[in-house]
């Protein structure tokens, strides 16, 4: 610090006035123009000066907050700036990702404003703010959403969808109806556009391009009621060529198909209703010969099956590898299972990642049994995709545009072949279910309690320990999982002899740095990205940037923050850390930072000073140090606090009032941690927590737990079968049609070994 500084300090301590104001500045302080995310010797641009109150004087100005901080990705969102003043007679501009420019306006308050420009991909854009279209010297983030995770409050919805996208086929006819929160748009009257969707170019080439067009306005200055009624007419030629697109709701007063302007999105969807003559004489005729132009393009491209990761066998293991598959909101169970275009199935989940090479997706769903959903068995069957619903980085060109390359090349081809006609078979040719032979479910360790660590190979201890530690290291993936632990309070205030876990940071090579932490609430978690607290209050999807292979997994009761990490099988061999090396061996689970192993019968103590082996660095340490006290405890203070000696075991005291209850509750797996957290901290509900956790980790270890699939059989040509389950002791029955005897087994049953018993059967006519 420099001295002039001190003196600084010093008169604002005296005066008590704060240092982030101008006042309390040197006239050499720093400016955060062109420096956010910057600290300077005399204050700091960081995303955390406004906890650690040392922010430089124009702070606000520069670093910009912005509200909505949130929209849709096909743009049109007006956000506005805090805290920072413009020039009413000025223009400004913002140019995002260093690249897309587009012009703003200030209000009368001298506000600036912004209206989003159409962004190709998902997650935290970076921004810039000029006041002359040449110093860009402002700046600030805006989170791109995928339109179909976008609230419906903040888009245009298609009342009754399927009539909109059926609309032209039989018995399907009408006026379409369509409503929007009017208040969203600063405009008395509105325009309704139709704007189409298409992917133009060579394919996995350079110049394969997306292209977002205005086609035609379907209403032209209606009011700004909030509801919009039409009768669709044929289009004209080129305009019914378009088979995909959106409903735009946009001000009155600009142009048609203007770009840049304050609007509302409907879903993209099927533009049956302006589709041509055709369409409507033999709706199922015109989709067979587009059916069978798509298979001839689908026949022509890139085979990506052979690179998608395989669907898990069960629903369980569905909704327990949530490390790399999520709900795909289309179908899903806790919503009511609406699975419109997988009859049959309850919940359907999306792998999170899109395939090295192509981009593509995979789906898999499963049936009320928790079987898997196949297409050789059922319409409503699993489909891989080639364009990934959510996208993929780098995102902006097909087939990785979130959202519309997965409708041009999966969606408006199965309303072609299976909705619009009865044509399946060429559909699932080129979109087979996976099944789940090569699956391998991931590995599951946790952190729970006052904290009671479960390795990934099932060695269990407890440590107590106070500062920063490696949970889960790997040089190879250059993956790094740290924990935080700080001493537990009793209810009247005092320090236990105990700690928590209260914060998990992690990082895989180059993406972002995730960190979860306890809040100043009870039971709150906040979640911070690359050192900033993220706001869930307008979305609750985030995507985030680079690519992860694992998944951390936090929940927060009495006080107390419970962690699950779910790791690839591909990390066999390739871990260290608190949570043990992963090898199927827990003999050297407890192997230090050094190499040398200690045994799993160890003492308390020596468990403890091996943990204390695993303190790491500030040069090492992922977490965000923005208060005062985390400063001074973790930043300044040893990683690891020599001082903090835990109590390393409890007393069962029959004349303990607690310990009868304490036994009552504490029954079964799980029941010493239980005891433990109980007795140390003076609570039946702290140990209650812990029991629930732990047996909440042991549910989803069992869920996890590898399956042996034989994979999908043929019913017989001539002939039919009888199940659809082929997991290891499954049975499959065979019989032939009228004028045909069956050859081979009658029955089959999947083995062990993922072989089928008996011999494939066949349908000989004659027998």
């Amino acid at each position: 610090i420099q001295p002039a500084f001190i003196v600084v300090l010093l008169f604002c301590l005296l005066k008590k006035c704060s240092c982030s104001n101008v006042s309390c500045l040197p006239s050499s302080a720093q400016s955060c123009a062109r420096s956010c995310g910057e600290k300077f010797n005399t204050c700091s641009c960081h995303s955390t000066c406004e906890s650690l109150r040392d922010c430089c004087a124009d702070y606000k100005q520069f670093c910009l907050d912005i509200e909505p901080h949130s929209g849709s990705l096909l743009g049109g969102t007006d956000f506005k700036i805090l805290n920072a003043t413009f020039d009413a007679e000025h223009s400004v501009f913002y140019r995002f990702n260093s690249e897309i420019l587009t012009e703003g306006y200030v209000d009368e308050s001298g506000v600036g404003h912004c209206i989003t420009p159409l962004l190709y991909e998902l997650g935290w854009i970076s921004f810039e703010v000029s006041t002359d279209g040449v110093s860009f010297d402002r700046s600030g983030r805006w989170l791109s959403v995928h339109h179909s995770k976008l609230s419906p409050v903040y888009k245009i919805s298609l009342v009754n969808a399927t009539q909109w996208q059926y609309y032209g086929t039989p018995d399907v006819s009408g006026d379409l109806k369509m409503t929007w929160i009017s208040s969203l748009l600063k405009a008395e009257r509105v325009n309704i556009e139709l704007w189409g969707y298409n992917e133009t170019g060579e394919v996995y080439s350079a110049n394969w391009e997306a292209e977002w067009k205005y086609l035609y306005t379907v209403g032209r200055d209606v009011p700004n009621s909030g509801v919009f009624s039409f009768t669709p007419q044929i289009a004209e030629k080129p305009y019914f060529l378009w088979e995909l697109g959106s409903i735009r709701v946009s001000p009155s007063t600009k142009p048609d198909g203007a770009q840049n302007v304050n609007a509302l999105w409907s879903e993209e969807h099927a533009l049956a209703w302006h589709l041509e003559e055709a369409f409507g004489k033999d709706s199922a005729g015109w989709a067979l010969e587009k059916c069978i132009n798509w298979d001839k393009e689908e026949k022509a491209m890139p085979n990506f099956l052979t690179e998608i990761i395989d669907c898990p066998c069960t629903l369980a293991q569905a909704r327990a590898d949530t490390g790399r598959f999520h709900t795909d909101y289309g179908c899903d169970i806790e919503a009511g299972s609406f699975c419109v275009y997988h009859p049959g199935a309850v919940h359907c989940v999306r792998a999170i990642q899109g395939s090295p090479e192509y981009g593509a997706g995979q789906q898999c769903c499963y049936d009320s049994t928790g079987a898997q959903v196949l297409t050789g068995d059922s319409i409503g069957g699993s489909t891989p995709d080639r364009g990934h619903d959510w996208g993929s980085p780098p995102y902006k060109k097909p087939p990785r545009v979130p959202g519309f390359s997965h409708w041009k090349y999966d969606v408006i081809s199965f309303y072609y072949c299976c909705l619009w006609s009865d044509n399946c078979e060429y559909y699932f040719t080129h979109r087979p279910s996976s099944d789940c032979r090569t699956y391998r479910p991931p590995r599951v360790a946790a952190v729970l309690g006052d904290p009671h660590f479960m390795t990934f190979d099932g060695v269990t201890f407890t440590f107590n320990g106070k500062g920063e530690y490696m949970l889960v290291y790997s040089s190879d993936r250059e993956l790094s999982v740290q924990g935080r632990t700080e001493p537990m309070r009793f209810e009247n205030g005092t320090v236990a002899m105990a700690t928590r876990l209260s914060s998990v940071a992690m990082r895989e090579k180059d993406s972002d740095v995730i960190e979860v932490r306890l809040g100043d609430q009870e039971d709150e978690l906040q979640v911070l990205m690359n050192q900033q607290v993220l706001s869930f209050s307008e979305q609750k999807w985030i995507d985030l940037s680079g690519k992860t292979s694992l998944l951390i997994l936090s929940k927060a009761g009495e006080g107390v923050m419970t962690l699950t990490v779910l790791l690839p099988h591909d990390l066999q061999n390739h871990t260290l850390g608190l949570l043990g090396t992963m090898n199927d061996d827990p003999e050297d689970d407890l192997t230090s930072s050094n190499g040398a192993v200690i045994s799993l019968n160890s003492s308390a103590q020596d468990i403890f000073t091996y943990c204390a082996g695993w303190a790491i660095t500030n040069e090492t340490s992922l977490f965000t140090y923005d208060s005062t006290f985390l400063l001074n405890e973790y930043y300044y203070a040893p990683k690891h606090d020599p001082s903090f000696i835990p109590n390393f075991s409890v007393t069962e005291d029959p004349e303990d009032p607690l310990l009868e209850p304490a036994l009552s509750l504490c029954a079964g797996e799980g029941a010493s941690f239980c005891k433990y957290d109980t007795l140390s901290m003076r609570s039946l509900e702290q140990g209650n927590a812990t029991l629930l956790a732990f047996r909440s980790h042991t549910s989803t270890k069992k869920a996890l737990e590898p399956v042996q699939s034989c994979g999908w059989l043929s019913p017989p040509n001539h002939g039919q079968k009888e199940g659809t389950l082929y997991l290891e002791g499954a049975n499959v029955t065979f019989s032939c049609n009228s004028g045909y005897g069956l050859h081979g087994s009658h029955e089959r049953t999947c083995q062990a070994d993922g072989e089928w018993s008996g011999e494939d059967a066949h349908c000989v006519a004659g027998r």
